[in-house]
């Protein structure tokens, strides 16, 4: 391990003594846990999160035009009976 050092406040010295204290781990236990939390970056949540947010500018800026919803359905139901006719003639 390689050594360093770091200024807390006390309050916060304070709150990581009585950490260690209640669960029998050193405070520079503690501290390493923190900063491995630290460096493993946004939780999931926060990336899902902000690609959601991405995907909704996306679509504000180059929104697409679709069919209304019976003229679409109506089209599948179009290409399913021809793909049908088609299977049957081979």
């Amino acid at each position: 391990m390689k050594r360093t050092q770091i200024y807390l406040e006390e309050a916060q010295d304070a709150r990581l003594a009585r950490l260690a204290s209640d669960t029998g781990v050193k405070k520079s236990a503690l501290i390493r846990e923190a900063i491995d939390a630290f460096l493993q970056g946004p939780r999931d949540d926060a990336v899902g999160l902000g690609r959601f947010r991405a995907a909704l500018k996306e679509a504000e800026e180059h929104p697409i035009s679709l069919p209304d919803g019976r003229r679409y359905v109506e089209g599948l139901r179009r290409a399913n009976l021809s793909q049908e006719v088609l299977e049957r003639r081979t």
